[in-house]
C-alpha cells in the first residue's frame, strides 16, 4: 500500500482566522484538549512535551513544525476531543461520551444511552443531564430526514456550554467554511428546532443567551470543515501504528465525528509526511508516515490521498475552500 492511502480518511480543518499578534504569542494547549505524549515505534514512551511547536507561514497561515528528528512511525503525540459526538446510526453501540465501541455487557446504561465506563458517565453527567430536560425528536428526524450530523454536535456543545463545562466561544479560533444561501436557509432550519427544544423546556433566557442564529450558523460554518470522521481501528499504543494507520484506511469503522484543538494546526499536503488515526476511542493520535528532520513542516492529508489530481483540487477547492500546491499536486500526479 502507497502511502497516500494511508491518508484516506485523515479529516482535517484550517486555522487561520486569529490576527497575527495571536500567532505570535506562544501557544499552550490545554491539558484537557491535548496530553503531552510521544513515542517511537516501538512503543516507547517519552516524557515532557510532544516534539513539535506551532509557527506561522506566510502561505498557510499557522503550521506545525519538529523541533527535532522524528523518526517514521513515531507516536508525536495525543489529542482529546474538544467535541465529540456519535452518528445516529452508532448510538446503541458506542460510549456516549468517548465514542468506544461498547462490547457485549460491558457498558454502563444511564437512561437512553450508555457508556464504557463510570468515569466517562461521570464526566459526561453535567451535558447529559440538561440534554435531557428537552424534547429532541424534532431536531433528530430534521438531522436524520435530511443526513445532518453536524447539528447533532452543535446541540451537545449548547448543552455543555449550559452546564458549564464549555464557553460559548471555545470553536472561533477555527476557520469557517464558505456557505451557500442554501446551505444557509437549510442551517436557519436546523437553529429553529434546536431554539424550540430548548424554549419548550422552559430553559432560563441567561442560559440560552448565546444561542443566537448568528452563533449558531457560524458554529457549523466552522465544524463544517474542522470535524474529523472517528474511524476507530482497535488495537493497543504497543501495536505498530504504520500497521494500525493501514488498517484505519481498509476498515470502515466510522463511529461519529470530532473537533480537536492542537491537530487544527496540521497543514495539508497531498503527500502526508504525518497522519491521524483512533484506536480505542474518540482520542486522537499524530503520527509520522516517514522519517521528519527538525524544522521539517508537519502535514496531513484532509481528503482521500489516493485520488488523481483533479479529483482532490475539486474537493479540496469546495470543501476546504483552497487550491492545492504541494509538490505532488505541482508535479500533476
Amino acid at each position: 500500500m502507497s502511502r497516500f492511502a494511508l491518508s484516506r480518511y485523515s479529516r482535517y480543518y484550517l486555522s487561520r482566522v486569529k490576527p497575527l499578534y495571536y500567532l505570535n504569542k506562544p501557544f499552550v494547549v490545554p491539558s484537557f484538549f491535548s496530553s503531552s505524549v510521544a513515542s517511537n515505534r516501538n512503543g516507547d514512551f517519552q516524557a515532557g512535551p510532544p516534539p513539535i511547536r506551532v509557527g506561522l507561514t506566510e502561505s498557510a497561515g499557522r503550521a506545525v513544525f519538529a523541533t527535532r528528528r522524528i523518526g517514521c512511525g513515531d507516536l508525536i503525540h495525543t489529542a482529546k476531543p474538544v467535541l465529540a459526538c456519535p452518528s445516529l446510526v452508532s448510538l446503541d453501540s458506542v460510549c456516549y461520551l468517548c465514542l468506544k465501541k461498547l462490547m457485549g455487557s460491558a457498558k454502563l446504561q444511564d437512561r437512553e444511552v450508555s457508556y464504557c465506563s463510570q468515569e466517562c458517565q461521570e464526566n459526561a453527567k453535567g451535558f447529559y443531564d440538561v440534554e435531557t430536560r428537552a424534547d429532541w425528536s424534532s431536531f433528530v428526524d430534521y438531522c436524520r430526514t435530511h443526513n445532518f450530523k453536524y447539528p447533532l454536535m452543535v446541540k451537545r456543545l449548547c448543552c455543555m456550554i449550559i452546564s458549564g463545562a464549555l464557553p460559548a466561544d471555545c470553536l472561533e479560533i477555527l476557520q469557517p467554511a464558505a456557505l451557500s444561501s442554501e446551505m444557509i436557509s437549510k442551517i436557519e432550519d436546523g437553529y429553529g428546532f434546536l431554539w424550540n427544544a430548548f424554549r419548550k423546556a422552559n430553559f432560563k433566557d441567561e442560559d440560552v443567551a448565546f444561542l443566537t442564529k448568528q452563533w449558531y450558523t457560524a458554529l457549523l460554518a466552522r465544524i463544517r470543515i474542522n470535524a474529523f470522521r472517528i474511524d476507530l481501528v482497535g488495537g493497543s499504543c504497543g501495536e505498530d501504528l504504520l500497521s494500525l494507520a493501514a488498517a484505519s484506511v481498509e476498515g470502515e469503522g466510522a463511529v461519529g465525528h470530532a473537533v480537536y484543538m492542537l491537530p487544527s494546526f496540521y497543514n495539508h499536503d497531498c503527500d502526508p509526511n504525518a497522519h491521524i488515526l483512533w484506536l480505542q476511542n474518540a482520542d486522537a493520535r499524530l503520527m509520522t508516515l516517514r522519517d521528519v528532520e527538525e524544522g521539517e513542516e508537519l502535514r496531513i492529508c484532509y481528503i482521500d490521498a489516493s485520488m488523481g489530481y483533479e479529483a482532490r483540487q475539486t474537493l479540496l477547492s469546495q470543501g476546504f475552500g483552497f487550491c492545492c500546491n504541494c509538490l505532488r499536486c505541482q508535479s500533476g500526479d
